[in-house]
């Protein structure tokens, strides 16, 4: 499983408006076969700040994701959102997790 994490700083005027610019992008990578999961928080000590967790099946699942097209529409249109380049954590070969959070 390949686990990344993503804080992203967004300029103040667009971020209550936010999760809804990233919709299009987000329900299309969450429709990806590869994609366990993308989901976007927002900071409860800054506003301005959502963090991306989003997990993949595999490296060959990250790298669709990647290869998509819609990855690099929004790759042309986040920027303009960001009030600094987003802080990447990546994770590659994270165990997996049982129900319960034991590593399986």
């Amino acid at each position: 499983m390949i686990l990344i994490v993503v804080k992203n700083p967004i300029r103040p005027k667009y971020a209550d408006e936010f999760p809804k610019l990233v919709e299009e992008f987000t329900n299309a990578t969450r429709a990806e076969p590869g994609c366990i999961s993308f989901d976007w928080f927002r900071s409860v000590d800054d506003p301005n700040l959502y963090v991306q967790v989003e997990a993949f099946e595999d490296a060959a699942a990250g790298e669709a994701h990647v290869d998509s097209e819609h990855f690099k529409k929004a790759m042309e249109i986040l920027p303009r959102f960001f009030a600094a380049i987003p802080e990447i954590v990546h994770i590659a070969d994270a165990p997996q997790f049982a129900p319960v959070g034991e590593v399986s």
